[in-house]
């Protein structure tokens, strides 16, 4: 009897020469602009509370990535802490959210000493100080744009500065990219794409800053400039922390992009940058 021959294995999604997705990261993309457009419409507790979300997820995520080096982040401290911080800063400023930090800080610390101490409390009180520091109080300063006067044009800014600062780097990474910029960190940028990132980020920048703020197109230079650097900083920070971990990326909960902390990294970065310039000069 003859054997049928054995099916063709289904051929893998496409990907582009960045390796991702793309199609799936630009309706990825697409969709969460559409979420945070419609969080900020009628009022801006629906976008806090998105941003609280997004934290727990990003924690969540930073929970399941340390574990592969035995360390434990006391995930109740820190969902309470990073939901305490992001609603301080949206009622009460800086000062509340820093006040919220340290107390994110301190419940982390005793509850991991509660649980037993030695070393290993050591490294896990300190591996959740970082993390209450690098995910929600960072994206306080976010909050912090919400509150200010006409905080969601401040923070739809923040958010396509962001945008423009990814699309301009992988467009001019994939198209014209030929020299590394930290070969031994992610070898996939080049000094093209973040020639790339600054002017699409300026363009943006600028305008968002003539049309949007009525303030002066140096401001949207600045702003444009540096979101693409803090950005760059972010995004290479991560790859040295997935680099440590042996992790190509923080999750996949987002098709195309990785996990949340794939998407935030360079955000949140740039975040508190942003807030402080838009305050001394907007």
């Amino acid at each position: 009897m003859a054997v049928s021959p054995e099916p063709e294995p289904a051929p893998a999604p496409k990907q582009s020469r960045a390796g991702r997705n793309l199609p799936a990261a630009i309706l990825v993309g697409v969709g969460l602009l559409g979420v945070v457009g419609a969080s900020l419409y009628w009022r801006p507790e629906p976008f806090v509370l998105l941003v609280v979300l997004l934290m727990w997820a990003g924690l969540w995520e930073l929970r399941q990535a340390f574990a592969r080096r035995e360390l434990r982040l006391p995930m109740v401290p820190l969902f309470v802490g990073a939901a305490g911080m992001i609603v301080s800063a949206y009622r009460g400023g800086a000062e509340a959210l820093f006040v919220a930090f340290v107390l994110t800080v301190a419940a982390t610390v005793v509850w991991r000493a509660l649980d037993g101490s030695g070393l290993s409390a050591v490294r896990d009180s300190a591996a959740s100080v970082f993390a209450a520091a690098y995910l929600p109080f960072l994206a306080g300063f976010v909050v912090l744009m919400l509150a200010q006067p006409d905080g969601e044009i401040r923070v739809v800014l923040f958010v396509l500065l962001a945008v423009a600062n990814d699309t301009g780097g992988y467009i001019a990474g994939v198209m014209l990219g030929r020299h590394p910029l930290a070969p031994t960190v992610s070898p996939k940028k080049s000094w093209e794409g973040l020639a790339g990132s600054i002017v699409l980020a300026t363009a943006v920048g600028v305008l968002g800053a003539v049309y949007g703020l009525g303030e002066s197109p140096v401001l949207g230079i600045a702003l444009g400039v540096m979101t693409a650097i803090t950005a760059t900083v972010g995004d290479l920070a991560e790859s040295l922390l997935k680099r440590d971990l042996e992790l190509k990326d923080m999750g996949s909960l987002l098709p195309g992009h990785g996990g949340v902390l794939d998407r935030l990294d360079s955000m949140i970065i740039t975040a508190p940058f942003v807030y402080l310039v838009l305050s001394v000069v907007a």
